[in-house]
């Protein structure tokens, strides 16, 4: 067997550990096809965490139903690429000329310029209403799905949103599923046209429990035929935290000392594979995730990594020498950002595995 593991972000592992019923809205959404919650569904949680596997999830659901798909990640330009790939889908699906192309995208009236002569240039909002019609003459949908939100210029993510609104209201079968950092999420949702995604499904990703991912580590290895020590699935599957990426980075280093070792595992070798998972994430997740943080906000988190469990904010100022107000402000700052999250009244914790261990280690 190859290593099944897949520690790369956003592929989908060999088990989705406590996502079975995740998507059930948005499946039970899908045959429907218009007017149900589901379809509209706002996927949030740490880096990490599986956003992304979701959203390939929430994707081959679509497909397998027969629903059109356009996927996309929030870079700048991407309502530009999103009318693109209407207009091709378009195309395909109706009678007219092929390789329509989408030049420029106008933010004022969704106006969109293609090659084609002016008089035949449409609007993102009709053409897009053109092309559900053939889809829900078939029986069928478009999803759209956007990943990383929170890194979306805000005005093309308001248009879009002010235009499937509108979709939605006209009765079409259309689904919008989009992944990001929770704080971000609540910014959007607090945003003028945007409201309506208030009342979308809101799937809050957390960690896995440690018990389902030992129980998955045996058996995986089982029926590879891998002998590994009394002990070693439950070490390892507490090592990953429940953390989703650790659980495939930490697997699929296991799966290379069993392999090296002839299929029977030693116990240094499960230390060994493990001390490398926890390295290799700290150079995968934790380094990008601090890269752009200031001096400031990385004064607040080293402040907090002094402590064994949550910190408070209180407590954080005193050993910044800081005044509250201005902690307050760092702590709203590195929440956006995705590296901590709130965990009681005046406390908040590491959102990313390895990030306090990594702040001890970096200051001595």
């Amino acid at each position: 067997m190859e290593n099944p593991f897949r520690p790369t972000f956003g592929r989908t592992p060999p088990e989705l550990l406590d996502r079975g019923d995740t998507l059930e809205e948005f499946e039970y959404g899908l045959r429907i096809r218009s007017g149900v919650l589901g379809l509209v569904s706002i996927i949030t949680g740490a880096r990490g965490v599986g956003k992304t596997v979701m959203l390939n999830e929430a994707q081959d659901l679509a497909q397998g139903q027969g629903w059109a798909v356009i996927s996309e990640t929030s870079t700048d330009g991407f309502l530009t690429r999103l009318a693109d790939a209407a207009l091709l889908l378009d195309d395909e699906l109706g009678d007219g000329p092929p390789s329509r192309k989408v030049l420029a995208f106008t933010a004022a009236g969704f106006g969109v310029t293609t090659q084609l002569p002016q008089e035949r240039q449409v609007e993102f909002r009709n053409l897009g209403a053109s092309l559900l019609q053939r889809l829900d003459k078939q029986g069928t949908g478009l999803l759209i799905t956007l990943d990383e939100v929170q890194d979306a210029n805000r005005a093309e993510l308001l248009q879009l949103a002010a235009v499937i609104q509108h979709w939605v209201r006209d009765g079409l079968p259309i689904s919008f599923v989009c992944a990001g950092l929770p704080a971000a999420i609540s910014d959007i949702l607090n945003e003028g046209v945007a409201t309506f995604l208030r009342r979308a499904d809101r799937i809050d990703l957390h960690a896995v429990d440690i018990e389902d991912v030992e129980a998955s580590y045996t058996r995986q290895y089982k029926e590879a035929g891998f002998v590994f020590p009394d002990g070693a699935m439950a070490e390892s599957a507490a090592a990953t935290l429940g953390y989703p990426f650790l659980v495939q980075l930490i697997g699929y280093f296991l799966w290379r000392e069993a392999e090296k070792s002839g299929g029977t595992v030693a116990a240094e070798s499960v230390k060994t594979a493990i001390h490398i998972a926890l390295k290799r994430n700290i150079r995968m997740v934790v380094g990008p995730a601090i890269a752009r943080v200031s001096n400031r906000d990385m004064s607040y988190l080293r402040a907090m990594a002094l402590d064994t469990g949550p910190s408070s904010t209180a407590a954080v100022a005193k050993r910044m020498d800081a005044s509250l107000q201005l902690a307050t402000n760092y702590r709203a700052r590195l929440i956006e950002a995705g590296l901590i999250e709130p965990a009681g009244r005046g406390e908040v914790k590491f959102s990313i595995p390895g990030l306090r261990e990594y702040l001890r280690d970096s200051a001595n």
